[in-house]
């Protein structure tokens, strides 16, 4: 048998994380709506094929993975309110970077 404080203490932290997991299923839903009104660069894209349509990015982040044959090198481009991700040099996805305001708090 459950004592009554733990119970209390249980049912808080399933209240929280339900209200965490909704918080972040609006933002996600929000950032979706965003996304198919914009025109960003689609997968299958080449790196020069981005550039010449949408111009250089602000920024170019550092190289993740490319350690190994399973591990492709991810590049991450940065544009004002979107960032575009490439495995290698080929779009693999376009993410619009959610407001300062809506970003979820982790």
């Amino acid at each position: 048998m459950m004592r009554p404080i733990a119970f209390l203490g249980l049912c808080a932290a399933s209240t929280l994380l339900m209200m965490s997991a909704a918080t972040h299923a609006d933002t996600l839903h929000t950032q979706v709506r965003l996304e198919k009104h914009m025109d960003l660069p689609s997968g299958g894209m080449s790196m020069a094929q981005v550039e010449r349509r949408f111009g250089a990015p602000e920024r170019k982040l550092p190289v993740r993975g490319g350690g190994s044959r399973w591990q492709p090198p991810i590049h991450r481009w940065v544009y004002p309110g979107y960032i575009v991700y490439f495995e290698h040099k080929i779009v693999i996805h376009s993410v619009a970077d959610a407001p300062a305001g809506e970003r979820p708090v982790h």
